[in-house]
C-alpha cells in the first residue's frame, strides 16, 4: 500500500522534499571546490619550479580518485544509507584539505589532496544524487540538475576566496588548504544530518503506486551486471567521457589560458572563473530540463554541438582575443554542468531506479577518465606547443565522435536486451 501524506521536515513530502534539492546543492558547493583548483597552478608553479603539466597532476587525481570511488560509494549508499555514507565522504574530504596544506612538493601534494580528498568527493557526490533521484521518480532531470548545480557555481564563490587567501601576506598558498578543509569538514557534517531515501511504498501525488511510477518511466530495473550487458551503457560511457574531457579540460587551464591566451592579468583572470562557474552551475538545470523534454540522444546532440563550435572558434580565433576567451570557455563550462545533469538522468531512464546508486557510480567513471585524459592533452599540448590552443583542435573532432555514438547508441534499453 502507498504511503500517504507522509510529511518531510515538517511538510508534505512533495514540498518537503525541496528541502534535499536545497541540501544536495550546499553539499556540492563544498565539494566543488575542485573547479577553483586552476587558481592554485600558477602560485604552485612558481612556489616549487614546476612545469604546466606538473601543476595539473593534483587536479588530475583528484578527479580520477572521485570518479574511482564512484563504484564503491554506491555500494555504500546501499548498504548504510546517504546519511553515513555521506559522514565518512565528508571526514575524507577534510582530512585530504588540511594534510594538503603540509606539503613539502607537488608530490605530497597530489597524494594527499588528490587522493585523500579525491576519495571523499567521491564517497559524497552521489550520496544527494540518489536521494534527490528517488524522491522524484519521474522527470528527475531538472531537480537533479539543481542538486548537482552547487558543485558547478561553487567556484563562484570559492574561486575569488581562495585566490584572495593565496594573496594574501598572512595566508599564502598552503594555508588556504588548511583554512578550506575545516571549513568544508564541519559544514558536510552538519549537512549529511539531513539526507535520507523514501519510504519505498512512498509514491508523488498523482500516481496510486509504485509499480505506477515504473510503469510510467521508460525503463527496466536493471542490475549493475545487468546494465553492462547492455550497448546503451557504453555509449553513455563513451558520450560522458568526450563531454567531460571538453569541459573539465576548460576548467583545468581556465586561469592560466586567461592570462598566456587572452592576455588577461591574474586578477580578472580569477574573476573570469566565477563567471564560468555561473554557466557550468545553470548548465545543469538547463540540461537537466532539456533532458526531460527531449531525451539523452537528443540533449547529447546538443551539447556535442555547442562543444564542437566553442573549440573551432578558441582554435582557429583565440590567441589574444579576450571576449572569444570568455564566450568559448563559459560555453564549455556549460557543457560539463549539462552532463553532469544529463548522465544521471539518463542513467535513471535506461536502467532505472532500483539500483540507481550502483549503476551510477559505475556509470560515473567516465568522468574520471575524462579528467585524466583532459588534463594530459592540456599539459602535454602547452609543453610541446607553447599554447593550449592546439588542444582544441582535437576536442573539436573529438565532438563528432560524441555526436556519431550519440546518434547510434543512446537509446532505451529494450526488453530482454540485458538478459
Amino acid at each position: 500500500m502507498a504511503v500517504q501524506n507522509l510529511k518531510l521536515f515538517g511538510m508534505k513530502a512533495e514540498q518537503g522534499r525541496w528541502i534535499l534539492v536545497v541540501t544536495g546543492l550546499l553539499i556540492n558547493v563544498c565539494l566543488g571546490s575542485i573547479y577553483a583548483f586552476s587558481v592554485f597552478r600558477k602560485p604552485l608553479e612558481a612556489l616549487w619550479g614546476i612545469s604546466s603539466s606538473q601543476s595539473g597532476y593534483p587536479f588530475m587525481v583528484f578527479l580520477a580518485v572521485f570518479a574511482i570511488a564512484m563504484p564503491f560509494a554506491g555500494s555504500l549508499v546501499a548498504r548504510w544509507g546517504p546519511k553515513k555514507t555521506t559522514m565518512l565522504g565528508g571526514l575524507l574530504v577534510g582530512t585530504g584539505w588540511i594534510a594538503a596544506s603540509f606539503s613539502p612538493d607537488i608530490t605530497a601534494l597530489t597524494i594527499l589532496y588528490g587522493v585523500i580528498g579525491g576519495a571523499g568527493v567521491g564517497i559524497v557526490y552521489g550520496c544527494p544524487i540518489a536521494v534527490v533521484a528517488k524522491w522524484y521518480p519521474q522527470k528527475s532531470g531538472f531537480a537533479i540538475g539543481l542538486t548537482v548545480m552547487g558543485f558547478g557555481i561553487s567556484a563562484l564563490v570559492i574561486a575569488p576566496l581562495m585566490k584572495a587567501m593565496i594573496d594574501h601576506p598572512d595566508i599564502g598558498i598552503l594555508p588556504t588548504f588548511l583554512y578550506s578543509g575545516i571549513a568544508f569538514l564541519v559544514v558536510l557534517m552538519l549537512l549529511a544530518q539531513l539526507l535520507s531515501f523514501p519510504p519505498a511504498e512512498w509514491t508523488p501525488p498523482g500516481v496510486k503506486t509504485a509499480s505506477a511510477v515504473t510503469e510510467l518511466i521508460p525503463s527496466l530495473n536493471l542490475s549493475r551486471r545487468e546494465m553492462l550487458k547492455t550497448r546503451s551503457f557504453y555509449a553513455l560511457w563513451a558520450t560522458y567521457t568526450i563531454g567531460c574531457l571538453a569541459g573539465l579540460m576548460a576548467i583545468g587551464i581556465a586561469s592560466p589560458a586567461g592570462t598566456e591566451v587572452a592576455k588577461l592579468d591574474g586578477a580578472t583572470a580569477a574573476l573570469a572563473v566565477s563567471l564560468f562557474a555561473v554557466f557550468n552551475g545553470l548548465g545543469r538545470p538547463l540540461f537537466g530540463a532539456i533532458t526531460d523534454k527531449l531525451g539523452p540522444k537528443h540533449t547529447a546532440m546538443v551539447s556535442f554541438t555547442m562543444i564542437l563550435g566553442a573549440s573551432l572558434l578558441l582554435f582557429f580565433f583565440g590567441q589574444g582575443n579576450a571576449m572569444l576567451y570568455l564566450f568559448a570557455f563559459c560555453v564549455l563550462w556549460m557543457c560539463l554542468g549539462g552532463w553532469l545533469a544529463l548522465a544521471p538522468t539518463a542513467t535513471g531512464i535506461f536502467f532505472g531506479k532500483l539500483h540507481y546508486a550502483q549503476n551510477y557510480g559505475l556509470v560515473f567513471t567516465a568522468y574520471g577518465t575524462g579528467a585524466i585524459l583532459g588534463t594530459l592533452l592540456s599539459g602535454s599540448v602547452k609543453d610541446l606547443t607553447g599554447s593550449y590552443l592546439h588542444a582544441f583542435a582535437i576536442v573539436s573532432g573529438l565532438a563528432v565522435l560524441g555526436m556519431l555514438i550519440a546518434a547510434i547508441g543512446l537509446n532505451p534499453v529494450k526488453t530482454g536486451q540485458a538478459r
